[in-house]
């Protein structure tokens, strides 16, 4: 084990934490989270936040475990890529926007590399 497997746990980590968090709120709060989906004019929106609460968690879970770690960053790709394109793309949510650019990117590195070692995939190839 070298440093640059305990940095590649450490980014799983750290990615993981911003999408549990998030499930954890809607949870939390599923009533005012479906009142903030229905003012973005989303349909269907129960549906879609249990979905969320699904994705962020089980991706999450992914990530922390490092078992099937491209298929849960992917998830939370085709997640974060929606939900930026929904709620973030106005000219007041700047920072959000790049901010989950910056996740995007980080969720596109585990895509492309694996998750390291330190895994239960045990691997970048995997």
């Amino acid at each position: 084990m070298n440093i640059d497997d305990v940095l590649a746990l450490a980014g799983r980590l750290f990615i993981a934490i911003i999408f549990l968090a998030s499930a954890f709120g809607k949870i939390t709060n599923f009533d005012g989270t479906l009142r903030y989906m229905q003012a973005a004019g989303m349909p269907a929106v129960t549906f879609f936040c249990v979905a969320a609460i699904a994705v962020e968690s089980l991706g999450s879970v992914s990530l922390i475990l490092g078992y099937r770690t491209r298929w849960g960053a992917a998830a939370l790709s085709v997640f974060l890529i929606a939900a930026t394109w929904i709620f973030h793309t106005a000219p007041d949510q700047r920072i959000q926007l790049l901010k989950n650019l910056a996740i995007l990117g980080g969720l596109l590195h585990v895509i492309a590399l694996g998750p390291g070692p330190i895994s239960l995939e045990g691997g970048g190839d995997a």
